[in-house]
Protein backbone atom coordinates (compact mmCIF):
# COMPACT_ATOMS: atom_id res chain seq x y z
CA UNK A 1 0.00 0.00 0.00
CA UNK A 2 3.03 2.37 0.57
CA UNK A 3 2.70 2.36 -3.35
CA UNK A 4 -0.54 3.74 -3.87
CA UNK A 5 0.68 7.49 -3.85
CA UNK A 6 2.69 6.80 -6.57
CA UNK A 7 -0.18 4.74 -8.63
CA UNK A 8 -2.27 7.51 -8.09
CA UNK A 9 -0.05 10.07 -9.57
CA UNK A 10 0.79 8.41 -12.39
CA UNK A 11 -3.11 7.51 -13.50
CA UNK A 12 -4.33 11.32 -12.76
CA UNK A 13 -1.44 12.29 -15.24
CA UNK A 14 -2.60 9.73 -17.26
CA UNK A 15 -6.38 9.99 -17.43
CA UNK A 16 -6.45 13.51 -16.25
CA UNK A 17 -9.35 12.20 -14.45
CA UNK A 18 -8.84 11.85 -10.39
CA UNK A 19 -12.17 9.23 -10.44
CA UNK A 20 -10.62 7.27 -13.27
CA UNK A 21 -6.98 7.02 -11.63
CA UNK A 22 -8.58 5.96 -8.58
CA UNK A 23 -10.54 3.22 -10.41
CA UNK A 24 -7.36 2.30 -12.11
CA UNK A 25 -5.37 1.91 -8.71
CA UNK A 26 -8.05 0.17 -7.05
CA UNK A 27 -8.04 -2.60 -10.02
CA UNK A 28 -4.73 -2.66 -9.86
CA UNK A 29 -4.87 -3.55 -6.07
CA UNK A 30 -7.76 -6.34 -7.05
CA UNK A 31 -5.47 -7.59 -9.18
CA UNK A 32 -2.27 -7.50 -6.71
CA UNK A 33 -4.59 -9.91 -4.12
CA UNK A 34 -5.77 -12.35 -6.65
CA UNK A 35 -2.30 -13.46 -6.97
CA UNK A 36 -1.72 -16.54 -4.48
CA UNK A 37 0.59 -15.46 -1.87
CA UNK A 38 3.14 -17.72 -2.83
CA UNK A 39 3.30 -15.90 -6.01
CA UNK A 40 2.87 -12.75 -4.55
CA UNK A 41 6.12 -13.12 -1.84
CA UNK A 42 8.33 -14.70 -5.26
CA UNK A 43 8.04 -10.93 -6.58
CA UNK A 44 11.49 -9.34 -6.08
CA UNK A 45 10.10 -5.65 -7.00
CA UNK A 46 6.02 -5.12 -6.27
CA UNK A 47 6.58 -1.64 -6.88
CA UNK A 48 7.45 -2.56 -10.78
CA UNK A 49 5.11 -4.67 -11.08
CA UNK A 50 2.34 -2.58 -9.25
CA UNK A 51 3.15 -0.12 -11.58
CA UNK A 52 3.26 -2.23 -14.82
CA UNK A 53 -0.45 -3.13 -14.22
CA UNK A 54 -1.19 0.37 -13.22
CA UNK A 55 0.08 1.25 -16.34
CA UNK A 56 -1.39 -1.33 -19.25
CA UNK A 57 -4.90 -0.49 -16.96
CA UNK A 58 -4.69 2.87 -18.23
CA UNK A 59 -3.18 2.41 -21.57
CA UNK A 60 -6.35 0.37 -21.86
CA UNK A 61 -8.89 2.90 -20.34
CA UNK A 62 -7.37 5.51 -23.08
CA UNK A 63 -8.31 4.05 -25.64
CA UNK A 64 -11.61 3.19 -24.46
CA UNK A 65 -11.90 6.94 -23.16
CA UNK A 66 -11.54 8.45 -27.25
CA UNK A 67 -14.36 6.80 -27.97
CA UNK A 68 -16.61 7.83 -24.90
CA UNK A 69 -15.33 11.09 -25.45
CA UNK A 70 -16.79 11.51 -28.86
CA UNK A 71 -19.87 11.05 -27.33
CA UNK A 72 -19.56 13.83 -24.87
CA UNK A 73 -21.72 16.66 -24.75
CA UNK A 74 -19.80 19.51 -25.36
CA UNK A 75 -16.00 19.62 -25.05
CA UNK A 76 -14.20 17.44 -22.33
CA UNK A 77 -11.44 19.43 -19.93
CA UNK A 78 -9.29 17.33 -17.48
CA UNK A 79 -10.82 16.88 -14.16
CA UNK A 80 -9.42 20.41 -12.06
CA UNK A 81 -8.01 19.80 -8.36
CA UNK A 82 -7.49 22.21 -5.37
CA UNK A 83 -5.04 22.67 -3.65
CA UNK A 84 -4.09 19.82 -1.41
CA UNK A 85 -5.25 21.62 1.91
CA UNK A 86 -9.27 21.83 0.30
CA UNK A 87 -9.26 18.08 -0.81
CA UNK A 88 -11.90 15.78 0.07
CA UNK A 89 -11.07 12.34 1.40
CA UNK A 90 -11.92 10.89 -2.01
CA UNK A 91 -14.13 8.36 -3.22
CA UNK A 92 -11.89 5.55 -1.45
CA UNK A 93 -11.39 6.95 2.12
CA UNK A 94 -8.22 5.22 1.72
CA UNK A 95 -6.45 7.94 3.01
CA UNK A 96 -6.78 11.34 5.60
CA UNK A 97 -3.66 12.97 3.94
CA UNK A 98 -4.95 14.65 0.24
CA UNK A 99 -0.94 15.55 -0.61
CA UNK A 100 -0.53 11.72 -0.72
CA UNK A 101 -2.75 11.49 -3.42
CA UNK A 102 -1.57 13.69 -6.37
CA UNK A 103 1.52 16.56 -6.19
CA UNK A 104 0.83 19.28 -7.44
CA UNK A 105 3.55 20.73 -9.95
CA UNK A 106 3.55 21.67 -13.25
CA UNK A 107 3.23 18.34 -14.81
CA UNK A 108 -0.78 18.38 -13.95
CA UNK A 109 -1.39 22.24 -14.77
CA UNK A 110 -4.57 22.29 -16.96
CA UNK A 111 -2.64 23.52 -19.99
CA UNK A 112 -0.34 20.74 -19.66
CA UNK A 113 -3.16 18.02 -18.90
CA UNK A 114 -4.84 19.57 -22.02
CA UNK A 115 -2.20 18.84 -24.11
CA UNK A 116 -1.23 15.54 -22.95
CA UNK A 117 -5.37 14.57 -24.29
CA UNK A 118 -4.11 15.21 -27.96
CA UNK A 119 -1.84 12.23 -27.96
CA UNK A 120 -2.21 9.19 -28.75
CA UNK A 121 -2.59 6.50 -25.73
CA UNK A 122 0.39 5.21 -26.43
CA UNK A 123 2.28 8.30 -27.03
CA UNK A 124 1.14 9.77 -23.44
CA UNK A 125 1.74 6.63 -21.62
CA UNK A 126 5.60 6.68 -22.81
CA UNK A 127 6.06 10.11 -22.36
CA UNK A 128 4.61 10.15 -18.75
CA UNK A 129 6.35 7.18 -17.43
CA UNK A 130 9.41 8.32 -19.18
CA UNK A 131 9.85 12.06 -19.28
CA UNK A 132 7.74 12.86 -16.03
CA UNK A 133 8.72 9.46 -13.47
CA UNK A 134 12.10 8.90 -15.21
CA UNK A 135 11.02 5.16 -15.99
CA UNK A 136 14.07 3.88 -18.89
CA UNK A 137 12.23 2.95 -22.17
CA UNK A 138 13.07 -0.72 -21.39
CA UNK A 139 10.67 -0.86 -18.78
CA UNK A 140 8.19 1.34 -20.62
CA UNK A 141 8.26 -0.95 -23.07
CA UNK A 142 7.44 -3.61 -21.17
CA UNK A 143 4.27 -1.87 -20.43
CA UNK A 144 3.29 0.05 -23.73
CA UNK A 145 3.64 -3.05 -25.46
CA UNK A 146 6.56 -1.88 -27.81
CA UNK A 147 9.81 -1.92 -28.25
CA UNK A 148 12.50 0.40 -26.31
CA UNK A 149 13.13 2.06 -29.83
CA UNK A 150 9.63 2.38 -30.91
CA UNK A 151 8.78 3.96 -26.86
CA UNK A 152 11.69 6.71 -27.21
CA UNK A 153 10.26 7.88 -30.68
CA UNK A 154 7.05 7.88 -29.20
CA UNK A 155 8.23 10.08 -26.03
CA UNK A 156 9.91 12.06 -28.52
CA UNK A 157 6.86 12.67 -30.70
CA UNK A 158 4.79 13.61 -27.35
CA UNK A 159 7.91 15.99 -26.45
CA UNK A 160 7.58 18.16 -29.83
CA UNK A 161 3.82 18.11 -29.22
CA UNK A 162 4.79 20.10 -25.59
CA UNK A 163 7.37 21.84 -26.85
CA UNK A 164 4.92 23.35 -29.75
CA UNK A 165 2.33 24.15 -27.39
CA UNK A 166 3.35 26.18 -24.54
CA UNK A 167 4.84 29.30 -24.23
CA UNK A 168 7.82 30.09 -21.54
CA UNK A 169 6.07 29.61 -18.09
CA UNK A 170 4.71 33.01 -16.65
CA UNK A 171 6.32 33.33 -12.61
CA UNK A 172 3.74 31.56 -10.38
CA UNK A 173 3.45 35.51 -8.33
CA UNK A 174 2.68 37.02 -11.78
CA UNK A 175 0.22 34.37 -12.98
CA UNK A 176 -1.51 34.94 -9.36
CA UNK A 177 -1.84 39.04 -10.36
CA UNK A 178 -3.13 38.86 -13.68
CA UNK A 179 -5.51 36.37 -12.29
CA UNK A 180 -6.21 38.43 -9.32
CA UNK A 181 -6.56 41.99 -11.66
CA UNK A 182 -9.03 39.30 -13.97
CA UNK A 183 -11.24 38.94 -10.83
CA UNK A 184 -11.58 42.59 -9.53
CA UNK A 185 -11.98 43.70 -13.46
CA UNK A 186 -14.69 40.88 -14.11
CA UNK A 187 -16.21 41.92 -10.63
CA UNK A 188 -16.33 45.47 -12.22
CA UNK A 189 -17.89 44.30 -15.44
CA UNK A 190 -14.80 46.73 -17.05
CA UNK A 191 -14.49 45.33 -20.61
CA UNK A 192 -11.30 47.54 -21.31
CA UNK A 193 -9.43 46.13 -18.39
CA UNK A 194 -10.80 42.25 -19.19
CA UNK A 195 -9.55 43.05 -22.70
CA UNK A 196 -6.25 44.48 -22.00
CA UNK A 197 -5.75 41.16 -19.85
CA UNK A 198 -6.57 38.69 -22.29
CA UNK A 199 -4.52 37.92 -25.77
CA UNK A 200 -6.06 39.21 -28.92
CA UNK A 201 -6.42 35.67 -29.80
CA UNK A 202 -7.69 33.98 -26.35
CA UNK A 203 -9.48 31.36 -26.34
CA UNK A 204 -12.27 29.81 -23.84
CA UNK A 205 -13.61 26.28 -23.30
CA UNK A 206 -16.36 25.06 -21.00
CA UNK A 207 -16.93 21.70 -20.03
CA UNK A 208 -20.63 21.25 -18.99
CA UNK A 209 -20.98 17.30 -19.78
CA UNK A 210 -24.54 17.97 -20.35
CA UNK A 211 -25.13 18.61 -16.47
CA UNK A 212 -24.72 21.83 -16.73
CA UNK A 213 -25.01 24.94 -19.04
CA UNK A 214 -22.08 26.22 -20.82
CA UNK A 215 -20.99 27.54 -24.15
CA UNK A 216 -20.86 23.96 -26.48
CA UNK A 217 -18.30 25.34 -28.58
CA UNK A 218 -15.14 27.08 -27.35
CA UNK A 219 -15.15 31.24 -28.04
CA UNK A 220 -12.44 33.40 -29.59
CA UNK A 221 -11.09 36.60 -28.94
CA UNK A 222 -10.43 39.13 -26.44
CA UNK A 223 -13.60 41.60 -27.24
CA UNK A 224 -16.36 38.38 -27.19
CA UNK A 225 -14.70 36.91 -24.56
CA UNK A 226 -14.95 40.27 -22.11
CA UNK A 227 -18.37 41.11 -23.25
CA UNK A 228 -19.95 37.38 -22.35
CA UNK A 229 -18.07 37.53 -19.11
CA UNK A 230 -19.93 40.84 -18.20
CA UNK A 231 -22.55 39.70 -19.44
CA UNK A 232 -22.67 36.73 -17.39
CA UNK A 233 -22.20 39.15 -14.04
CA UNK A 234 -24.68 41.01 -14.76
CA UNK A 235 -27.43 37.86 -14.93
CA UNK A 236 -25.71 35.83 -12.24
CA UNK A 237 -25.40 38.43 -9.45
CA UNK A 238 -25.28 36.13 -6.67
CA UNK A 239 -21.86 34.25 -7.31
CA UNK A 240 -19.08 35.22 -5.29
CA UNK A 241 -15.70 34.92 -6.90
CA UNK A 242 -12.47 33.44 -4.91
CA UNK A 243 -8.88 32.80 -5.94
CA UNK A 244 -7.93 29.86 -5.51
CA UNK A 245 -5.25 27.12 -6.73
CA UNK A 246 -6.70 25.17 -9.08
CA UNK A 247 -3.88 22.04 -10.77
CA UNK A 248 -0.85 23.81 -8.65
CA UNK A 249 -1.68 27.25 -10.69
CA UNK A 250 -3.51 30.33 -9.72
CA UNK A 251 -6.91 30.02 -10.67
CA UNK A 252 -10.92 31.21 -9.58
CA UNK A 253 -14.06 29.32 -8.56
CA UNK A 254 -17.39 30.69 -8.60
CA UNK A 255 -19.54 29.69 -5.58
CA UNK A 256 -23.30 29.57 -5.58
CA UNK A 257 -24.84 29.26 -1.48
CA UNK A 258 -21.54 28.27 -0.70
CA UNK A 259 -20.95 25.51 -3.41
CA UNK A 260 -18.31 25.71 -5.90
CA UNK A 261 -19.94 25.56 -9.65
CA UNK A 262 -17.54 26.43 -11.70
CA UNK A 263 -13.40 25.97 -11.85
CA UNK A 264 -12.27 28.43 -13.80
CA UNK A 265 -8.06 27.38 -15.07
CA UNK A 266 -5.90 29.68 -16.64
CA UNK A 267 -2.88 29.28 -19.46
CA UNK A 268 -0.82 32.63 -19.41
CA UNK A 269 2.20 33.68 -21.45
CA UNK A 270 3.50 36.85 -20.37
CA UNK A 271 0.80 39.15 -19.02
CA UNK A 272 -2.09 37.71 -20.88
CA UNK A 273 -4.20 35.06 -20.72
CA UNK A 274 -4.25 33.08 -23.48
CA UNK A 275 -6.89 30.10 -22.56
CA UNK A 276 -9.37 30.13 -20.22
CA UNK A 277 -11.02 26.52 -18.88
CA UNK A 278 -14.44 26.65 -17.05
CA UNK A 279 -14.94 23.52 -15.55
CA UNK A 280 -18.96 23.29 -14.45
CA UNK A 281 -19.39 19.12 -14.76
CA UNK A 282 -20.87 18.73 -11.34
CA UNK A 283 -19.30 15.23 -11.57
CA UNK A 284 -15.38 16.57 -11.91
CA UNK A 285 -16.60 19.10 -8.97
CA UNK A 286 -16.84 16.62 -6.29
CA UNK A 287 -13.61 17.28 -4.74
CA UNK A 288 -14.54 20.98 -4.23
CA UNK A 289 -18.31 20.60 -3.41
CA UNK A 290 -17.78 17.43 -1.23
CA UNK A 291 -18.30 19.68 2.18
CA UNK A 292 -22.18 20.13 0.88
CA UNK A 293 -23.07 16.38 0.86
CA UNK A 294 -26.45 16.49 -1.37
CA UNK A 295 -26.17 19.97 -2.96
CA UNK A 296 -26.32 19.61 -6.20
CA UNK A 297 -25.41 23.36 -8.07
CA UNK A 298 -28.46 24.64 -9.89
CA UNK A 299 -26.80 27.11 -12.69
Amino acid sequence: MSEQRRLINLAYRLLGSLAEAEDAVQETYVRWYALPAQQRQAIESPGAWLTKVAGRICLNVLGSARARREQYVGDWIPEPLPEPAEWSGGRTGTTSDPADRVTLDESISMAFLVVLESMTPAERVAFVLHDVFGYPFAEVADIVGRTPTACRQLASSARRRIRTSRAPATPIARQAAIVRNFRQAWEAKDIGALIGLLDPDVTATGDGGGLATTARRPVEGAVQIARGLVDLAGRLTDLTILERTVNGQPGLVAEHDGVVVTVYAFDIAGDRITHVWAVRNPEKLRQWTAGHPGHEPSL
